[in-house]
Formats: structure tokens, C-alpha cells, sequence
């Protein structure tokens, strides 16, 4: 069989899987959102070294945040508030889907909020978002829009306390009610789309495990050490191949 004929059997069969689920949960990644045009701060682009001294990981660890705060918050909205950033087709797919009872939440390691910003209701944000931020004192509550236009480090208008992203930094533990929730409905769901995602990002690649059915679809356009366990494996673009979807 060609390639090309067996990559369009592949696409039927993943198309044939949507049309007889209805308890779909999708996981996604960064990949999802590379298609809005939001980077992954993962690639190599060769500014990071030009124009900061540390990598992307260190500057989002909890221990630089706390040291060098100013110097995170110029990574933060250089590099982490795409506040432009519009949902593309498989965000927009995902909703569509939702509003039809055939996908029951979205679990994603994305903070932008473009699922939400599509129309997706049950969204479970593993890794926090860039449109939530709090006051560390008074716990007042700020949106992404303050954080991008203040300098330095923000302050809070109320009693001048640090405002803290609401973004799981490295070194910090997952929301334990948001795990649980997304073990719950990954584990009962009849199909587990993973988009966008390498699953080398631990704890969250560990929720694959949970899953008990028997049509698990990996979409990303590199290899996952979960390949081999997928039921279907598609090496797409995860908004073309939603786009498929009717």
C-alpha cells in the first residue's frame, strides 16, 4: 500500500472513531497552539541566547521567579502573553464538538486560553493560565492585559503586593482538584484524542495511562513515546485534520 493511500485509510478510520463517540476527551499540548501562532518556548530559535542569559525552562522555574523576578517578567511578556492570539480550526472543532455532547472536556498543558476563547466550556487547564494573576498578599485579582502593560514587576493597585501569575511554574506541583478531574474524565471517556503534544512533560503525560478504552489517537508531527500504544497514529497537522471533521 502507498504511503499517501495509507495515510488517507489512517484519516478515515480517526474520522469514523469522532463520528461514533460521544464521550470524546482531547488533551492537548503546545502544538495546538503553534497553529494560532503562539511559539513553543521549548523550540530552539536562537533569540533566547541572544537576548537572555538563562533557558526558557530555568526563567520559568519558581526558584528564578523568587530570585530575579524582573528578569522573569521580561521572559513573561516577551515570550508567554500572545494576547493576540486567535483560536484556530481545532479549537474551534473542539467547541463545536462540545455543543454537540460529543466532547466532555478538553485537558490541556496550554495557558493561553484560546480554548475557552473558542467556546469550549469544560476546560481543565493542567498548567494554569496566562488571564489569571493574583496579588501574593491581598489576593486581588488581575487580568493578563494589567500584567502586559505594567514594567518591572507588577504591583497590586490595592495594597502593593507582588502579583503572581496564576502559571504552574517549574519546580511547583499540579492542582491536585484539576488532576483529578482530568483522571476522571479521561477514564471514562470511550475516545482519548492527545494533540500537540510530545508526552514528555511529566505528570500531566502520565494521565495517558488512566484511559481504559480502546480508541486512543495520538495527532502530532514528531514521534511520542507513546506511539506504540495508540490505536491510531497520525503525524498531521491537528487543524487540517480537525478541519475534516463533520
Amino acid at each position: 500500500m502507498s504511503k499517501d493511500r495509507e495515510r488517507e485509510e489512517t484519516i478515515h478510520a480517526f474520522l469514523e472513531m469522532v463520528a461514533q463517540s460521544d464521550n470524546i476527551v482531547f488533551f492537548g499540548g503546545a502544538g495546538v497552539s503553534t497553529e494560532s501562532g503562539i511559539p513553543d518556548f521549548r523550540s530552539v530559535d536562537g533569540l533566547y541566547s541572544q537576548e537572555y542569559d538563562y533557558p526558557p525552562e530555568t526563567i520559568l522555574s519558581h526558584t528564578f521567579y523568587r530570585r530575579n523576578p524582573e528578569e522573569f517578567y521580561r521572559f513573561y511578556r516577551n515570550k508567554m502573553l500572545c494576547l493576540t492570539a486567535q483560536p484556530n480550526t481545532a479549537h474551534q472543532k473542539l467547541a463545536e464538538l462540545e455543543a454537540a455532547g460529543k466532547v466532555r472536556a478538553v485537558v490541556t498543558q496550554n495557558i493561553d486560553g484560546l480554548h475557552q476563547l473558542a467556546g469550549s466550556r469544560k476546560v481543565l487547564e493542567l498548567h494554569g493560565s496566562v488571564h489569571r494573576n493574583y496579588c501574593e498578599s491581598c489576593h486581588a485579582s488581575y487580568d493578563a492585559e494589567y500584567i502586559l502593560r505594567s514594567e518591572g514587576v507588577p504591583r497590586c493597585t490595592k495594597c502593593g503586593g507582588d502579583i503572581k501569575p496564576d502559571v504552574v511554574l517549574y519546580e511547583e506541583g499540579l492542582d491536585n482538584r484539576t488532576i483529578q478531574e482530568a483522571i476522571s474524565f479521561i477514564a471514562q471517556a470511550d475516545m482519548l484524542i492527545i494533540g500537540g503534544t510530545s508526552l514528555a512533560v511529566y505528570p500531566a503525560a502520565g494521565l495517558v495511562d488512566y484511559y481504559q478504552g480502546q480508541k486512543l489517537v495520538l495527532v502530532n508531527k514528531t514521534a511520542t513515546p507513546r506511539d506504540g500504544m495508540a490505536d491510531l497514529v497520525l503525524k498531521e497537522s491537528i487543524g487540517e485534520l480537525f478541519g475534516k471533521i463533520k
